[in-house]
């Protein structure tokens, strides 16, 4: 668990000024895109962000259904709900039709009967509908309901919350639910300084241990429990949270996403203003998608998608509720690393050693310490223990004056981003003194201190007091969340140092390449391979010289036009497989093999009961790397983009990558690197490089393809894309397109 009290590790995160001279909000790049922006599709390129301030913070609360009758539920709420807004200064008005008074104040009878507009209206009632029609005639800008029986639980409740969202729409409030619970309304510690945790939760107990970071001193800021999302969603808070200053960092548990491009445009947003999004997101696996489904009614999508999505957006997705909070709490407040160097100090040569094998296996870079800083740690360090990285003092030197000295000479080390020191268990005076001195290091320091500490007591003064009372200390009780917390706090200023969002580049006006494509297009039907090429040739990508021939002398008269050796195929709208079929013909040379293969396809063909728009004869391509690259619609994100090792071994290895457009040539690259099969790329057994230019160029003009002929194009499968030499180019030597 990372824990401190009070203290920060940085001082007015966003006011702050880095020692680059700029504040987290201005480090990266500007943005093109503006409220309003459109791509070719008419999709939103910017997140607008919703005015919630009242929501949280409201000067008038209506409770609709409010009760103080003892042992009823709404008892219980109505109470709660009264503290919070004595909390936030809210005037608080019951709303019930039998009662005068709840807890001695003023009842009215129904929503029509509020002397004034509120703000916010907490909705106690089994069913909301016709209390959100009288809430839109009042004026209320926020409603909250909490009734269950909605999309969670099936076809009838879906039409349930849907007749429910239309009503919000129609009368223009905000709404946060049905499903939902108390959360929003917790008792927020103000004792707390320094950049806070926002969290969102589709469900409100798994937001319990982040909530309860501040008990370790952690202050969290707000405690969205979207429910099922009929009107306000993830993203609404994601953008939310991501605007305001003091935010630190945005947590959150997501079962299913209502709108994925909503999450992105959101997630994008995070990441122009620099704020660390960390995400719990369920549905790895088939169970855990199913039960996600039941629990909040939403869509969970493929994980595949939503992982690199994730990726993509800069959202750092972690697996447990531990490292949720561990994260979370880390980038909210840790400051901007100096260097991306990591350096692992201990008291024991073998728990070095240990963590040292897991971080670097994690993809921490544990640089070696310059000769020169080598030799003056030796002069504390007996000579036969190793300093290089990790460091092993063996034991002594933390009990005096030299412990001091160690660890302020390795934070002075230029390389040095990161100092961690694992403390494996409590070895009193020693670890004591040990946890001391880094407190004090780290107080005198700009460069992140971590310690884990590993007894399972956890009661120590070491850690209760000194640790956990450190503003400065990063404190773990696991390797594993210590490793993970580190890598994902050096990726996010990593991501975000470099960052441009990728909707910023999205095309606003179709190519002229989308006008020849679109006359390709035939709704609701598969292009023969000939049409898909014609269609891959529209968008700039090379396919090999072909003709399409009806007649065994006409394939002759082709293969003289095309060059031999040639190849010869089927044509044919229904045809996804021809090689199995025995419908593809490699390495003629003469007119009478070509004669022969066209009567061997068509025979076949007839024979099979397909029917074709012809033979084509090709151009024989020279050897390369076969790739392949393809287009799909995912039910959350729309069209995807998909490269990886081609020909039958996509279907071997299934050796991909996947992205959701739009994105530039960086992403393009890192799709490829990715890919297990990577070195094949690079030359492999005396095999030359390949023109992995002429494959990204490619990527780039399948994913313009997909956003412009979005509402046309429902799949697009380039099998097997050639890539020649380096300098050669790359050849689609066949592909399959599918229309919407």
């Amino acid at each position: 668990m990372l824990g401190s009290t009070h203290g920060t590790f940085t001082t007015g995160l966003r006011a702050r000024v880095d020692a680059c001279g700029e504040s987290p909000r201005t480090a990266v790049h500007g943005h093109a895109a503006a409220p309003g922006d459109r791509d070719v599709s008419g999709r939103a390129l910017y997140a607008e962000v919703p005015d919630l301030g009242r929501f949280f913070r409201p000067r008038s609360v209506a409770v609709v259904g409010a009760s103080d009758a003892e042992g009823r539920p709404n008892t219980g709420i109505t109470r709660q709900l009264l503290a919070w807004a004595e909390r936030v200064g809210a005037a608080l008005v019951p709303v019930h039709p039998t009662r005068t008074t709840v807890f001695g104040l003023d009842c009215v009878r129904s929503v029509k009967d509020l002397a004034e507009p509120v703000d916010l209206a907490v909705l106690l009632v089994a069913d909301p509908l016709p209390v959100v029609e009288e809430l839109g005639e009042a004026r209320v800008r926020f409603a909250v309901a909490f009734a269950s029986g909605f999309a969670e639980t099936g076809a009838g409740g879906a039409a349930a919350q849907e007749r429910l969202a239309e009503a919000v729409r129609r009368t223009g409030i905000r709404l946060l639910g049905p499903n939902t619970n108390l959360n929003a309304f917790e008792h927020f510690r103000d004792d707390l300084d320094g950049p806070a945790v926002a969290l969102i939760t589709q469900s409100g107990h798994q937001g319990r241990p982040v909530f309860s970071l501040q008990e370790l001193g952690i202050r969290l800021s707000h405690w969205a429990p979207t429910g099922n999302e009929a009107d306000l969603e993830t993203s609404d808070f994601l953008s939310y949270f991501a605007s305001l200053p003091e935010v630190g960092a945005i947590a959150a548990y997501v079962e299913g996403l209502k709108d994925g491009r909503s999450f992105l445009l959101a997630a994008d947003r995070a990441a122009r203003e620099g704020v660390p999004v960390v995400a719990v997101k369920v549905g790895r696996t088939e169970t855990g998608a199913r039960t996600a489904a039941s629990h909040t009614g939403k869509l969970t999508g493929a994980d595949r998608v939503v992982d690199a999505a994730m990726r993509q957006f800069g959202v750092i997705r972690v697996d447990g509720l531990d490292q949720l909070q561990d994260t979370a709490a880390l980038l909210a407040r840790a400051r901007r690393p100096l260097a991306d160097g990591v350096v692992v100090y201990s008291i024991s040569g073998g728990t070095g050693a240990h963590f040292a094998d897991l971080a670097t296996a994690a993809g921490l870079r544990l640089p070696a310490l310059p000769q020169a800083r080598q030799d003056e740690l030796h002069q504390w360090i007996p000579p036969y223990l190793n300093v290089a990285n990790p460091v092993d003092n063996g034991g002594h030197p933390v009990g005096d004056w030299r412990g001091r000295k160690i660890i302020d000479s390795i934070l002075a080390d230029p390389s040095v981003g990161v100092l961690i020191c694992p403390i494996t268990g409590p070895f009193p005076p020693m670890s004591d003194k040990l946890a001391q001195d880094l407190v004090d290091a780290a107080e005198a320091s700009d460069k992140l201190v971590c310690v884990v500490w590993g007894s399972p007591v956890g009661t120590e003064d070491a850690y209760r007091t000194t640790l956990l009372g450190s503003s400065r200390v990063a404190t773990f009780r696991t390797f594993a969340n210590c490793i993970g917390a580190v890598k994902a706090y050096l990726d996010h200023h990593r991501f975000t140092a470099g960052y441009r969002s990728p909707f910023d580049e999205a095309p606003r006006t179709p190519s002229p390449s989308f006008r020849k494509a679109q006359a390709l297009m035939r709704p609701g039907r598969r292009l023969s391979e000939h049409a898909a090429k014609q269609l891959l040739r529209a968008y700039g990508i090379r396919v090999p010289r072909e003709q399409l021939v009806t007649s065994a002398a006409a394939a002759v008269r082709a293969a003289g036009l095309v060059g031999y050796p040639v190849v010869m195929k089927a044509s044919g709208a229904q045809l996804a497989h021809k090689t199995e079929l025995g419908l593809v013909k490699v390495g003629l040379t003469s007119a009478s093999q070509v004669r022969d293969a066209y009567r061997d396809l068509t025979d076949i063909a007839r024979h099979e009961g397909i029917d074709l728009d012809g033979v084509l004869v090709c151009q024989m391509v020279g050897r390369g790397v076969e790739m392949v690259v393809g287009v799909t619609r995912d039910e959350l994100f729309g069209p995807t983009v998909t490269v990886g090792l081609g020909g039958v071994l996509v279907e071997v290895l299934n050796d991909t990558a996947v992205r959701v457009p739009p994105f530039g040539e960086r992403e393009a690259r890192s799709m490829l690197d990715e890919l297990r099969g990577r070195a094949l790329l690079d030359g492999v057994r005396g095999a030359p490089p390949a023109d992995v230019d002429a494959l990204v160029e490619v990527v780039l003009r399948v994913q313009r393809m997909a956003l412009e002929l979005d509402g046309d194009l429902a799949e697009l499968d380039i099998n097997p894309l050639m890539v020649l030499p380096r300098g050669q180019g790359a050849v689609a030597l066949d592909a399959l397109a599918v229309c919407r």
